[in-house]
């Protein structure tokens, strides 16, 4: 819901919720949204992608993403300035530049959080991924093309990370490679020894075998 920061409001919360509040200057949503006034006090729905792409987006900052320069900075306002006007109603020439600007990114970081919350899903697929965020398989395609990847390769290096993360672990020690291979979503083991290894320069049980004896020294 849209308020204004000079009017005195209440709120009154009926079950467990959870509230994020962001400041956006008048005078530059007014340049974005030109019936802005018509959208005070007016809720907007929960599931309305939009929203939904600004919570995901802004969310990055509740997981203590750095913005290491003021040129990242400056991107992730923009952005959400951008995202917070969509929501907002606006349209035309505002909601074009939006779409290639803050809703790409807002939509490539929900689905690469989508994707490292199922990475022991041994079904996730690129159409499975895109079904479930209402967009084609070629557009999330084009998404970790602008980033220089794929979303293949994505998911293959976010799997490689948690089995070498496990195989780190010395309270896992016990955990076969099998296992640790299975729960990261590789399905194969041979086909997980191969890109393990050209990963990280040696076999699941070499380095694991080296963390454990660098943590017992």
């Amino acid at each position: 819901m849209l308020v204004s920061n000079s009017d005195m409001l209440s709120t009154r919360m009926v079950r467990r919720s959870h509230h994020v509040s962001l400041s956006l200057p008048r005078k530059v949503m007014l340049t974005m949204v030109p019936d802005l006034e018509d959208a005070f006090v007016r809720p907007v729905p929960n599931r309305f992608e939009p929203l939904r792409l600004l919570k995901s987006y802004v969310g990055m900052l509740e997981e203590d993403v750095s913005l290491a320069t003021p040129e990242l900075c400056h991107l992730f306002v923009s952005h959400v300035y951008e995202l917070a006007a969509v929501a907002l109603g606006a349209s035309g020439d505002v909601a074009r530049v939006a779409e290639s600007h803050g809703v790409r990114a807002a939509r490539l970081r929900a689905i690469k959080t989508d994707v490292l919350q199922a990475l022991g899903d041994h079904d996730l697929t690129v159409a499975g991924i895109a079904a479930r965020h209402h967009v084609t398989p070629r557009y999330v395609q084009m998404l970790f093309e602008s980033e220089g990847t794929t979303f293949s390769r994505f998911l293959l290096l976010q799997r490689l990370a948690v089995a070498h993360r496990t195989l780190c672990d010395p309270r896992l020690a016990e955990k076969t490679v099998t296992a640790i291979a299975f729960e990261a979503g590789f399905g194969d083991l041979s086909h997980f020894n191969r890109d393990f290894r050209r990963r990280y320069g040696g076999s699941p049980s070499d380095v694991r075998t080296a963390a454990l004896r660098s943590n017992a020294s």
